[in-house]
C-alpha cells in the first residue's frame, strides 16, 4: 500500500538491511495461522504495523462490515504475534478519525473518547481504537513497547484512485484529470465544500515513523497523562488544515481543467472540521517538511506516470 512502500523505501534510505516484507499474496493478514507461523518462522525485532482495510466516505457507509470486521482482524493478528514472540519496538499507525466528530480544534491527543464520532466511519475508528487500547493494555500489564502514531489524512506516489472507494485527495485528482482528459465542462463534487481537512504527504508519515522508531522511549513522559496512565499516542499532522472547495480548486488548477466545478449537497460533509494539534510531536522533534503545493504536485505528476506506464504496458 501507500504508507507501507513509503515506510519501506524511508528504511532503505536510512540504511535498514534486514527488511521483512510480505506481498498480500504470500501473507494473509486476515488469517491468524498464517500470521503466527509466519512470526515463529522470521521473528522481527521491530514492527509497523501500517496495515488496514481503508477508503473514503463511500466505501466506509458501503463496506462498514468488513471495515471494523477486517481490521480487527489484521490488527489483533499483528499485535498478539507481535507481543507473543517478544518483538523489541511496536509502531502502530491509527488515524484522525478516532477522535470525536465535533473535537475542540486542533485535536488534542487526550480528546479520544469524549465524544461520539462521525457516523460515516465509525466503524473503522472503533477498529482502530481497538488497536490503541490493545496495545496500551499489552504496555500496562506486561512492558510491551509500543508507540502509537496518528497520522492525520495522508496522500502521495502510490494511492488509491478507485472511483468508490478512495479518499478525497486521490478522488479529486482523478475527477479532474479524467475530465480534462475528456474534456468534460462540469466535475461535481460530494457535500458543500465547506468541511475543513488537514493533510499529510505519505513521506512525511514514513519519516515520522522512524524517528519515533529510533529517537523516542515508549516511557516518554508524552505519551502519559495527567493521571500518569499510558496512552502512548503521537498526532502526526502538517498542523494545518484547507477547505475542501479550496482543495478542489486548487487540484483543479494544477491539472489544468478550465470547465465549472459543481458541488452535491445531498451527499455528507462527513466531520466539519478536523485539525491535529502536533505539539507534541514538535517538542519531541519532528516536524513535517512537506506544504501541500508541493505534495500535490508531486502526487499528480505521480499518478500522470502511472497511467502512462500502464498505458504503455497495455
Amino acid at each position: 500500500g501507500m504508507v507501507g512502500s513509503a515506510i519501506y523505501r524511508q528504511l532503505k534510505k536510512n540504511g535498514y538491511k534486514e527488511l521483512l516484507i510480505a506481498t498480500r499474496k504470500e501473507l494473509n493478514l486476515l488469517n491468524t495461522d498464517a500470521v503466527e507461523k509466519w512470526f515463529k518462522k522470521n521473528k522481527p525485532d521491530i514492527v509497523i504495523l501500517a496495515a488496514a482495510k481503508v477508503g473514503g466516505i463511500e466505501a466506509n457507509s458501503r463496506y462498514s462490515g468488513d471495515f471494523i470486521l477486517e481490521n480487527l482482524k489484521i490488527q489483533t493478528n499483528i499485535i498478539e504475534n507481535s507481543w507473543i514472540n517478544k518483538v523489541k519496538r511496536f509502531i502502530f499507525l491509527g488515524s484522525s478519525c478516532i477522535y470525536p466528530k465535533f473535537s475542540p480544534q486542533p485535536i488534542k491527543e487526550e480528546y479520544l473518547l469524549s465524544g461520539p464520532l462521525e457516523t460515516t466511519n465509525e466503524p473503522y475508528a472503533i477498529a482502530k481504537i481497538a488497536g490503541i487500547k490493545l496495545c496500551t493494555s499489552l504496555k500496562k500489564q506486561y512492558g510491551f513497547d509500543v508507540i502509537n502514531l496518528m497520522p492525520t489524512n495522508l496522500y502521495g506516489p502510490g494511492d488509491n484512485y478507485h472511483e468508490t472507494n478512495s479518499h478525497v485527495m486521490p478522488a479529486l485528482i482523478k475527477k479532474f484529470y479524467d475530465a480534462t482528459q475528456n474534456k468534460v465542462s462540469k466535475v461535481t463534487c460530494w457535500g458543500t465544500g465547506n468541511p475543513k481537512r488537514e493533510f499529510l504527504f505519505v513521506e512525511d508519515l514514513a519519516e515520522a515513523s522512524i524517528f519515533f522508531l529510533e529517537k523516542i522511549s515508549s516511557n516518554n513522559e508524552l505519551l502519559f497523562d495527567k493521571n500518569s496512565l499510558f496512552n502512548g499516542i503521537i498526532n502526526i499532522g502538517s498542523g494545518t488544515d484547507i477547505s475542501i472547495k479550496e482543495l478542489a480548486n486548487l487540484i483543479s488548477e494544477e491539472i489544468g481543467f478550465q470547465g465549472d466545478i459543481l458541488w452535491d449537497v445531498s451527499k455528507p460533509d462527513g466531520t466539519p472540521r478536523k485539525l491535529l494539534d502536533v505539539s507534541k510531536a514538535n517538542k519531541l522533534g519532528w516536524v513535517a517538511k512537506t506544504n501541500l503545493h508541493d505534495g500535490i504536485k508531486k502526487t499528480i505528476r505521480d499518478f500522470i506516470s502511472g497511467i502512462k506506464e500502464n498505458t504503455i504496458r497495455a
